[in-house]
This record gives C-alpha cells, sequence and structure tokens, in this order.
C-alpha cells in the first residue's frame, strides 16, 4: 500500500508537471500570437511604404483638400481647378527634376536660379507679335541653356566631386546674376495664342492634367530604362553600384542634366503662366522644390523614391497655400512647415535607428 500511494503520488506530480509545461507552453503561444498581431500590420505597413512611398503624401493630400473644400465650396468647380493646376505646374515640372536628382543621391540648390535665367531668356527672344516657329525657335534655345546649366552641376558634382549642396549654392549666384544680366527688370509679353493655350480646357479637362499625365508616362519610361536602374543603384549604394559596372559618374551627370532641363521646361511654364518676365522668378522656387520631393516620399540619402509622390507633394503644399490664404492665417506658417518637414527628414533616420536600439536593449 505504501508503494501505491508513492507511485500514485508520482504519477499525479508528473500529471500536475505535464499539465504546468502545457499551460506555460499555451501562454508563450499566446503571447507570441499576441506580439505578432500587433507587428503584423506595423510591419504591412513598412512595406507598404517602403513599395508605395507616396501613400502618405496622398493620405495628406485628402486631407489638405477636406481642409480646404470646408473653405473653399468651389474647389473642384473646372474653373477653379483649371486656375489652381496651372498655377502648380511650373513647381511640378520643377520637382521632377529635382527628384531624378535626389533618387540619384545629390541636390539641386540651383534649379530656381535655373528658372529665372531661362524665363529672362524667353522673354527677351520672344515678343507679342511672335511667330510659332519664333517662339519654337526661343523655347529651343531656352531648353538648351537649362541643359548647359545641368551639365555644368553635373560635371562639377560627378567629375570633379564637389559637394552637391555647396557647388549647387555657388552656381545658383552664377545663373541669378546671367538672368539679371539678360533681363534687368521685370517686363515683357508672349503671344496670346500661347497664353489662350496654357489656360485651355480641352475636353472639360485643364490642360494642366494634360502635361501632368505626359511628365507621369516620362517618368515610367525612365524609370523602366536601364538609366532609371542605375539612377537607383547609384543613388542607393554608389560603391556597389560601381563594383557592379554601373557608370556612376555618367548617371549623376545625366540626372543633373536632366534636371537643368526640366526646370527650363518649368520656366516655360512659368513664363506662359505669368505671361512676363521676372529675373527674380525663380527665387523661391527652390526650397518647396526639395520640400515637395521629401513629402513625396522620396529619401534625401538617394536611392528611393518616384515622381507620382512629389506630384502629390507639390500640390499638398499649394492646397496649405491656399488654406493659409482662405483661413486669414500669416503667411511665415507656410516657410515654418518647409523647414519642419526638411529638418523631420534629415533626423528621421536617425531618430528610427536610435528608437530600433533602444527597444533592441
Amino acid at each position: 500500500m505504501p508503494t501505491d500511494r508513492r507511485y500514485l503520488a508520482a504519477g499525479s506530480q508528473n500529471l500536475s508537471g505535464e499539465h504546468d509545461t502545457k499551460m506555460h507552453a499555451d501562454s508563450t503561444s499566446l503571447t507570441m500570437a499576441q506580439a505578432d498581431a500587433g507587428v503584423k500590420p506595423l510591419a504591412i505597413l513598412r512595406r507598404s511604404l517602403s513599395q508605395y512611398p507616396f501613400l502618405f503624401a496622398l493620405l495628406l493630400l485628402v486631407i489638405a483638400l477636406a481642409i480646404n473644400y470646408a473653405l473653399q465650396d468651389n474647389l473642384f468647380e473646372l474653373r477653379t481647378l483649371n486656375r489652381n493646376l496651372r498655377g502648380f505646374l511650373p513647381s511640378i515640372i520643377l520637382a521632377v527634376g529635382q527628384t531624378l536628382v535626389i533618387i540619384g543621391g545629390g541636390v539641386d540648390l540651383s534649379v530656381g536660379a535655373i528658372v529665372s535665367m531661362v524665363n529672362a531668356i524667353l522673354v527677351t527672344l520672344i515678343t507679342a507679335e511672335s511667330s510659332p516657329e519664333q517662339v519654337g525657335l526661343a523655347i529651343l534655345i531656352g531648353c538648351g541653356a537649362g541643359v548647359l546649366a545641368g551639365m555644368v552641376n553635373g560635371f562639377c558634382v560627378a567629375y570633379l566631386r564637389l559637394q552637391p549642396i555647396v557647388t549647387t549654392y555657388a552656381t545658383s549666384f552664377v545663373f541669378s546674376g546671367l538672368a539679371l544680366l539678360i533681363l534687368p527688370r521685370p517686363g515683357g509679353a508672349i503671344p496670346e495664342f500661347l497664353e489662350d493655350l496654357y489656360r485651355s480646357t480641352p475636353g472639360d479637362i485643364p490642360f494642366a492634367v494634360y502635361m501632368i499625365v505626359l511628365v507621369v508616362i516620362v517618368w515610367w519610361l525612365l524609370r523602366s530604362s536601364r538609366f532609371g536602374q542605375y539612377l537607383f543603384a547609384t543613388g542607393g549604394k554608389a560603391e556597389a553600384a560601381y563594383t557592379t559596372g554601373v557608370p556612376v559618374n555618367r548617371i549623376r551627370l545625366m540626372s543633373y542634366v536632366l534636371c537643368g532641363l526640366f526646370a527650363a521646361l518649368a520656366a516655360l511654364a512659368y513664363t506662359t503662366l505669368t505671361s512676363s518676365g521676372n529675373p527674380r522668378s525663380g527665387d523661391d522656387l527652390t526650397l518647396p522644390s526639395v520640400v515637395a520631393v521629401v513629402l513625396g516620399g522620396t529619401r534625401l540619402s538617394g536611392g528611393q523614391g518616384g515622381v507620382v509622390g512629389t506630384i502629390f507633394g507639390v500640390i499638398i503644399l499649394g492646397v496649405f497655400r491656399n488654406i493659409i490664404s482662405f483661413a486669414n492665417i500669416d503667411s511665415w506658417w507656410q516657410t515654418l512647415v518647409n523647414a519642419l518637414i526638411i529638418i523631420a527628414a534629415l533626423a528621421g533616420p536617425g531618430l528610427l535607428t536610435a528608437l530600433r536600439g533602444r527597444n533592441r536593449s
């Protein structure tokens, strides 16, 4: 009997131990499941933003449009849309060129000065009585000047190995000086047919929409080409790209050349928008172009991003200006928001790394 009691006691202890082990395993599994349930949405969000970096900009755009619509009930009428979009178009084209440079690991602080220079060239060569042929020749000369300016920037950055920020900041004074030399004071005029084209709404769709779609198509073609693949590789890890045969210097040069071309096209859009010239016309366009790129999900360090998000970013900034105007808010808030966005973009990666290190410890 004592022996049987010992066997029963031992059996009950084994059953109790198995039960505790099972309970511990179940609780561990439950805890891991809960942790996975909490981490999974974050992982999905992170993956989605990595694949489609413009999603955050799209969300901000929807919110901004909702606020603007509450203050301006005719926001989505054709006349208002046409006026807003043709005002946004020069900044959109300029920011697209900035996007190409930033994806490639650089930045161009001279884009505004290039706009001023090309704007001065256009209104000097074009008059109110100019024929379409004369306008076309002036546009070619203006685009050539933009390409040449981009080539100067690209050569200094890619082959002379100068810092992009310092280089383009310095060349901005050169291009601004040329603009003042060509057009010492605001003035000039353009033919009426050019104004009418820019303000037109073919098929009840603003002309600016067609231009934005064309820009997106051009970006898609560039993104799908070998140049696009090399551009992302150069901006991601230039040394690794070089070892795999990517012509890093040539790709960087081309990114600045294309940026200069887009700046010239932005100057053309600005000239048709204002119907005149101003040697300081691009002074306030450089910083918003960088802010729009950052808002659109393109990393300032390069290697990731796209044009669609940049377009959303420009429209967000434009809508924000409308909100400030209709809400009677001081305009300096616009400058403050632009600065905060740049600071957040620069400090964001470091803060995320610090937070991850703290969570691991």
